[in-house]
């Protein structure tokens, strides 16, 4: 089986790199300084146990790859990268390529689905950090993190167990679940606090995060009660997680935040939070519920990321005030 990691920043530069160092066979599709540096020095992989370069073969485009039935394709690009990601991916590999979306958010399987007949979805509990051409930092021990994968929208077949197992073996943990989307519901709550870094530059272990962040998955939980969305507890969830990894420094390259800030930090001006408090929109605006919040936080993100990239530019109190207002307007 061979590894198409599609968009090989931090989530699939780590995911590669490990693929890779467990003997697979991996291409990265990645782009501009980060496809030179990889095609020129290798692939440098820094965690809190080693720092090796791994010479894993990169292109830029999926057309640069001759597929073979053997192929297994990882998105790993932000959602909004991803449709026009796909058209290309589809136009080189044909609709029967299995296609495994390694990424935040629960849009991505969906835009996958309307073009793939095998569409997975993963979670994606792994830190690590994308800021410099050519290396990735992953901060977890004593493996990176965790990928547990499934059939979109449910089920497990012979594929992903074989991929659950692959990775499993390469210092990463993935199991094979039915209900795959329950847990990326989950993490999507988590992922909810990542604009408040770049709107407020509250850290989330500060006390401004966890009272904004508070009121975003109560906005978030009350849709998803208006849908029906299953999901698991997020007490389970941390359970899960904490009994299979822990996050360490890396000597000298200190964690500076989520991946949507190592987005504005590489100067991006669009984000995934379109699909992450967007998300929460959407489904407020299809089921009756108030997200005034989320609206507010989405809307000065993207601001934010489209005019420079200012950290911090909203306090707490006037992110509030805003979500007040949108409240009165909306009633």
């Amino acid at each position: 089986m061979r590894y198409i990691i599609y968009g090989a920043g931090a989530v699939g530069g780590v995911v590669g790199a490990r693929l890779f160092q467990a003997g697979h066979e991996v291409v990265l599709i990645c782009r501009g300084a980060h496809l030179e540096a990889i095609r020129r020095n290798g692939l440098r992989l820094r965690t809190p146990e080693e720092d090796v370069r791994l010479p894993v073969p990169a292109v830029a485009h999926p057309r640069e790859i001759a597929f073979r039935p053997d192929d297994v394709v990882f998105l790993t690009m932000k959602t909004q990268d991803t449709d026009r990601a796909l058209t290309d991916l589809e136009q080189a590999a044909g609709p029967d390529v299995p296609v495994i979306c390694c990424q935040n958010g629960v849009e991505n399987e969906r835009l996958a689905a309307r073009r793939f007949s095998r569409v997975y979805g993963m979670l994606v509990a792994l830190p690590a950090t994308f800021l410099e051409p050519g290396h990735v930092d992953g901060e977890g021990v004593p493996i990176s993190g965790v990928l547990d994968t499934g059939r979109y929208p449910f089920g497990v077949d012979d594929l992903i167990m074989r991929v659950a197992a692959d990775i499993s073996a390469a210092k990463l943990s993935a199991r094979p679940v039915e209900r795959v989307m329950r847990l990326k519901y989950t993490k999507l709550l988590s992922n909810l606090g990542n604009a408040l870094q770049i709107v407020t530059g509250a850290y989330r272990q500060n006390e401004v995060f966890h009272r904004l962040h508070a009121r975003l998955r109560e906005e978030a939980l009350a849709c998803y009660a208006a849908a029906g969305i299953d999901y698991m507890p997020e007490e389970e969830y941390d359970a899960l997680i904490r009994t299979r990894f822990r996050m360490e420094p890396i000597a000298g390259r200190p964690r500076g935040g989520s991946s949507t800030w190592q987005s504005l930090m590489r100067g991006h001006t669009t984000l995934e939070t379109d699909y992450l408090n967007g998300e929460i929109v959407l489904l407020g605006r299809l089921y009756g519920v108030p997200t005034p919040l989320n609206e507010v936080v989405r809307r000065l993100a993207n601001r934010v990321a489209a005019t420079g990239g200012q950290l911090g530019r909203y306090t707490a109190e006037e992110v509030e005030a805003m979500a007040a207002g949108a409240a009165r307007v909306a009633k």
